[in-house]
């Protein structure tokens, strides 16, 4: 039997950052993995999705020309585009190899782990007790119940990657984020591409700004099938049909299932351990422990928002508690999700919806046009705009969609976790010209109507004005 301070079920962003963590600041760390070391961001997810995006915002600038350079179709080799992506993945893959783990002092086990009880699981054939146990076996693909589904080809994140042939007509299922960017990304590579979505694209998101995004994916020629479901699929290799509710029928070359994920909990023996959970994940509290005092959990298996920033920093919250015996909470008020198509889509907070609905009158919607701003109109790029929402002064929301969203986002997403004021972020001073200015100007044009369009005070600099030397 192996004996240890802490043994972490799951080698993603999650597990690894409380493994690395820990056994740096001295805790014996049993790490087990079943899978791919890196978990589902590194060899299925962010990283070749965003290698893949690159690929095809280059093709698409060749595509687009510039004024006084001249427009080409790119010459685009799929193959040489899938080689890409493999080597991105293969260049990061190091810093979450079993190597690196087992150099900085982790006891790495490649085996699926089950609780057997309590305090102990088993994993290739070895007992492991430990006094804290972290959960963090991610999530996978969520397939729709569609009848012929089991009969018809499909693809998941999990291996449209792999392909080395470009798909000629690629159906996608699902219009959320990973369907939207994967449906513009194989648009811009060559393919003809159809989404088709049961409810609203992007519904999750501020319509205003998912507004923009589709309006482009539909200007590039991605055809966007909303507010259908699919009743029947059929096919086979090469040739899929998508029966919509209406009787409508899709055909394509390839299918992608891109309807969601659920956490990944079968097979670890919860029931022995005494770890309540429900379809979505486990039940945890809001310091992450489960209903085994000894257990915690990060990342997608908690049945929270899916996202690798988020496990990697829920994994800080478990480290504090585990390692450093001090208390810690989990708020995610303020965690930042991006949308990478083009034009992104980054929100922190709470949406303008979500905060009329918590706020009410108390809310006030401040906003600044890309167009207004120099950077994005020398870049040909003044599509967009920075929305921030604000209570008593202090920001509890911003929506930004446009060019490098996903970098402006950030500037919001600590103002509202460290609770700042609106007049720190229209204080501080920004390098001219850059997109980052629109955020400041929208900060700034919620000072406006209480300065200039304020009779008080033009009464007051009047009487300054005039008696004043």
């Amino acid at each position: 039997m192996l004996t240890t301070d802490i043994c972490v079920i799951g080698a993603g962003a999650g597990g690894l950052t409380v493994a690395a963590g820990a056994v740096q600041m001295g805790a014996r760390v049993v790490l087990v993995e079943g899978g791919e070391m890196g978990g589902d961001c590194l060899n299925a997810g962010c990283v070749p999705s965003k290698a893949l995006i690159a690929a095809a915002r280059a093709a698409e600038a060749q595509r687009r020309g510039f004024p006084g350079i001249a427009a080409q179709e790119p010459r685009i080799d799929f193959a040489a585009v899938s080689d890409h992506v493999a080597a991105v993945v293969a260049g990061i893959a190091p810093m979450d190899s079993q190597a690196r783990f087992e150099g900085l002092g982790c006891t790495v086990i490649r085996a699926m782990a089950r609780f057997t009880s309590p305090r102990e699981v088993e994993a290739g054939g070895q007992r492991i007790r430990a006094r804290r146990f972290v959960l963090a076996t991610g999530s996978r693909p969520m397939l729709p119940v569609i009848p012929g589904i089991e009969a018809t080809p499909y693809l998941t994140s999990e291996t449209i990657f792999a392909l080395r042939d470009r798909p000629r007509h690629l159906v996608i299922l699902g219009g959320g984020p990973v369907g939207v960017e994967l449906a513009q990304a194989h648009r811009r590579l060559g393919s003809a591409v159809t989404v088709i979505e049961a409810a609203t694209a992007l519904g999750r998101e501020d319509p205003e700004a998912a507004a923009l995004v589709l309006d482009q994916l539909r200007a590039e020629g991605v055809r966007l099938v909303e507010g259908q479901a699919v009743v029947r699929l059929a096919g086979g290799a090469g040739g899929i049909i998508a029966t919509l509710a209406d009787g409508t029928e899709v055909g394509g070359s390839h299918l992608l299932l891109a309807t969601g994920r659920r956490a990944a909990l079968e097979g670890l023996g919860l029931e022995e351990a005494g770890i309540a959970h429900t379809a979505q994940g486990v039940t945890v509290t809001p310091g992450l422990r489960t209903t085994n005092r000894r257990v915690y959990a990060v990342g997608d298996v908690t049945g929270g928002p899916q996202f690798t920033h988020l496990a990697g920093w829920q994994a800080g919250i478990v480290i504090r508690q585990i390692v450093l015996g001090l208390p810690a909470r989990a708020d995610r008020r303020a965690i930042p999700r991006v949308t990478y198509t083009a034009p992104e889509l980054a929100q922190a907070g709470l949406t303008e919806a979500e905060a009329r609905a918590r706020h009410g009158e108390r809310l006030t919607v401040t906003r600044a046009a890309l167009a207004h701003n120099d950077r994005a109109r020398t870049e040909g790029l003044g599509t967009g705009f920075a929305k921030v929402m604000v209570v008593r002064g202090r920001p509890v929301g911003a929506t930004i969609v446009g060019p490098q969203a996903g970098e402006l986002i950030s500037l919001w997403s600590l103002a509202i976790a460290a609770r700042l004021k609106l007049s720190a972020v229209a204080g501080t001073v920004l390098p001219y010209p850059t997109l980052g200015e629109v955020s400041k100007r929208a900060a700034g044009a919620y000072f406006s109507p209480r300065l200039f369009g304020n009779p008080l005070l033009r009464r007051i600099v009047r009487l300054i004005q005039d008696r004043v030397p």
